[in-house]
């Protein structure tokens, strides 16, 4: 018996069931990277990003995952450059999937029991999605913006559901906004931090202020 489609396990239908020590024997997850492309380039040389947002509360198997992200990957290398991008996954599949095997051979009436402790057996991983979740998120050069369009596009083949692809008002994968990030940064106000930035607040000791009013 092959794997089933993902319309059997597409909805939230109960609580969350992740691994744990009552729920044991779970497969891995298909997918084991989160994060492609030049994933070690700092907040400075990626000013654009672009998100897949979910538009259904659903579950999405940890194969589409990885099959989106490898889609994505393929994209970006081949039409921007592999120096040129960073792409990342940015929901994890903990939610166990179930399935309570029946036999298919002949006679098999007389060998299962049917509905009686149809409690199924771990058979994979998804993950849960809010309205409104990113799926994936690429950062990238300006110049590269209708590639991470269509990569994103691409990507969304391999899901269910409604999804919609949005440009951040952000710095790349920062939480400063693009318009303030360069001026921020001549100001002191914040500095690149990895991936991320640095935003220095207006606290701590005296000793640190440039300027006391007064």
């Amino acid at each position: 018996m092959g794997r089933r489609p993902a319309k059997c396990y597409r909805y939230c239908k109960n609580k969350a069931y992740p691994k744990s020590r009552f729920c044991r024997g779970v497969p891995d997850a298909k997918i084991r990277i989160y994060d492609c492309g030049m994933k070690k380039y700092n907040a400075d040389a990626f000013p654009v990003a672009y998100h897949l947002i979910s538009m259904e509360r659903e579950q999405i198997g940890s194969e589409a995952l990885e099959a989106a992200r490898i889609n994505a990957n393929k994209f970006m290398v081949k039409n921007a450059g592999k120096e040129s991008f960073h792409i990342r996954i940015r929901v994890h599949p903990f939610h166990v999937i179930r399935i309570n095997k029946m036999l298919s051979c002949a006679g098999a009436d007389r060998l299962q029991q049917g509905m009686r402790g149809a409690f199924g057996k771990p058979m994979g991983l998804a993950a849960r999605v809010r309205i409104g979740q990113p799926l994936i998120s690429i950062r990238c050069k300006p110049q590269h913006e209708h590639h991470v369009v269509a990569a994103l596009k691409r990507a969304s083949y391999k899901f269910a559901g409604r999804q919609v692809i949005s440009k951040s008002t952000m710095w790349g994968f920062t939480q400063v906004r693009a318009e303030n990030y360069v001026k921020w940064k001549e100001e002191g106000k914040c500095r690149a931090d990895g991936v991320s930035a640095k935003v220095f607040r207006n606290r701590g000791p005296l000793k640190r202020a440039k300027y006391i009013k007064g």
